[in-house]
């Protein structure tokens, strides 16, 4: 399993060092010259490049690495400490939610200065995308947590009369969180807001990616939450490993699907659920009835306001007709300029890209035969920033990278088609998407879209906020993932519904137990076909046809 790991992971790394946060106050990131205080989460200015890109920070009593023993290890002691019924009561729901929101206050700074270093993701960015979506959640959870925990009654039959039965809500365990690096504070915190919210003992696996972000979420859950039932492990590959050997009640695994196989293998030997929060290709599908304006800036939220376009439900490919590509085009290139100026690569509101692994995979897709030629606006870089400009490129080879594989970037391709309806096909013909986006105001074209796109979720007329609604679950479906959760979703993907059915001595009728008789038979099929006359005539011995 390393090997495989390995595999997806350890090129993501231009170097590897290793930096004890115990002996350091320093977090070096590929910032480009920006230092982390993990005491203080003040900013320090250092001079250090992109090339000098850390893997993930170890604590003090890890200097050896964290291996499979001492995984296990921490899985017994969570699981002591889970068994003892700890979490299960309301008020220690409560009290973690609680310490969470008035983490999220307090360290606000903390975090959008954290987020800064690993990806230089704007301040308001930062705060729109991660930290007011994880203070909604937790605030939801926060007044929902009573209502989402009590029974819920159900109606019982003729054939349990008299009875009750209800819905019980139970916490399945000890779960494990992995989480992404490019929302790596809300993609960490959103579902274990969700599985403490349940009553489980958590481990958090934030990604070594982002180790800002990685190293302040192990400090600031050392701090504001219980540390007997919730812990976060850092490290890369073989931590990781370590981790996935051991035995789980769930694993919420947000990441590639490459990846997810891995830990869906490993979950498997154990039997153990898992939810995949994956990605894919998320189309945009542009009729020629729109406003053009309003819909040209909610693709470029969708895409380069969104984190530059490294999000799993980022607009991947935008489909027009042939006819409309050059004013959407136009539309496009206009409000890019307004957004981020004229030299996008000195914008202070586009992040970076993560590393210079990705850089260099978005660098050749662009450069790939076929592709180059076909750029109308953008292209230009900066490797030593880890910088690549608002993109877009027109019909490139279906058989090209930028067409076959998920971009995580800002690079946009806009395949034109005849007519609008033939962009259905051009979606249907690749991996079921994490989500998929329809602008138009043709109504009968908004109901074909909704009825035959299969994707995790949609929106019409606009992109990603869908995911910002608590009331609708958020997960793919086939190669985009598996489960969902946001709002109550997430408080039912850590929870097992067991089913519960409450008697009395009393009404204890002779009908089920042997020895079994023919009127024993006829009184039980009138009974259970619900003809209460039937049975009536059955039990004093005369038959419905006799009558």
């Amino acid at each position: 399993m390393t090997k495989l790991l390995e595999m997806n992971h350890t090129l993501c790394f231009a170097s590897r060092t290793r930096l004890n946060v115990a002996t350091s106050p320093f977090v070096i990131s590929s910032g480009g010259g920006r230092g982390y205080c993990s005491k203080t989460c003040l900013p320090y200015r250092l001079k250090f490049t992109w090339y000098a890109t850390l893997s993930a920070v170890v604590k003090e009593h890890n200097k050896s690495g964290f291996n499979g023993k001492e995984a296990a290890l921490l899985v017994d002691e969570l699981r002591n400490n889970f068994n003892t019924g700890r979490t299960k009561s309301y008020e220690w729901r409560i009290s973690q939610l609680q310490n969470i929101s008035r983490m999220l206050d307090e360290k606000e700074k903390c975090i959008t200065e954290a987020l800064y270093q690993d990806l230089s993701k704007p301040e308001l960015e930062a705060f729109l995308a991660e930290i007011s979506n994880t203070k909604s959640s937790c605030t939801l959870a926060i007044k929902e947590l009573k209502n989402w925990m009590a029974p819920d009654t159900v109606e019982t039959s003729v054939t349990t009369f008299p009875s009750s039965a209800q819905i019980v809500s139970e916490p399945l365990g000890v779960v494990l969180v992995i989480s992404a690096w490019n929302f790596p504070f809300l993609l960490s915190v959103e579902p274990v807001i969700g599985a403490i919210s349940a009553g489980n003992a958590v481990v958090l696996k934030p990604s070594e990616i982002a180790p800002a972000t990685s190293t302040l979420l192990a400090k600031l859950f050392s701090e504001y939450l219980d540390k007997t039932t919730i812990r976060v492990i850092e490290g890369g590959v073989p931590e990781t490993t370590a981790l996935l050997d051991q035995k789980w009640d769930k694993i919420f695994f947000t990441g590639g699907a490459r990846v997810a196989r891995i830990i869906m293998a490993a979950a498997a030997k154990h039997l153990t659920p898992v939810v995949l929060e994956l990605g894919g290709k998320c189309p945009a599908l542009v009729d020629s009835d729109v406003n053009l304006q309003v819909a040209a800036r909610r693709i470029i939220a969708g895409k380069w306001a969104c984190n530059n376009g490294q999000a799993c439900i980022g607009v991947d490919y935008v489909i027009t007709t042939k006819d409309f590509a050059s004013r959407l085009i136009d539309a496009l290139k206009t409000e890019l300029k307004t957004f981020f100026g004229e030299k996008p690569l000195e914008s202070k509101d586009l992040s970076r890209i993560v590393n210079s692994f990705h850089f260099k995979r978005l660098e050749r897709m662009l450069k790939e035969n076929g592709v180059a030629n076909k750029i109308v606006h953008g292209g230009q870089t900066i490797e030593e920033k880890l910088k690549i400009s608002p993109t877009i490129v027109v019909d490139v080879p279906e058989a090209s990278s930028i067409m076959q594989e998920e971009i995580f970037g800002p690079l946009l391709p806009v395949v034109t088609v005849e007519k609008i309806e033939d962009g259905f096909q051009v979606i249907r013909s690749k991996p079921k998407p994490l989500a998929a986006y329809l602008f138009s105001n043709n109504k009968e074209l908004q109901e074909q879209f909704v009825q035959g796109v299969s994707a995790g979720g949609i929106s019409i007329n606009d992109t990603v906020l869908h995911v910002t609604v608590k009331d609708l679950p958020f997960g793919g479906v086939g190669e985009s993932g598996i489960g969902a959760y946001h709002g109550k979703f997430s408080y039912e993907t850590f929870s097992h519904k067991k089913g519960v059915l409450y008697r009395s001595f009393s009404g204890d009728a002779d009908l089920r137990y042997p020895p079994y008789t023919p009127k024993k038979k006829m009184v039980l099929k009138a009974l259970l076909s619900s003809n209460i006359f039937a049975a009536i005539l059955a039990f004093f011995g005369f038959s419905q046809d006799s009558s």
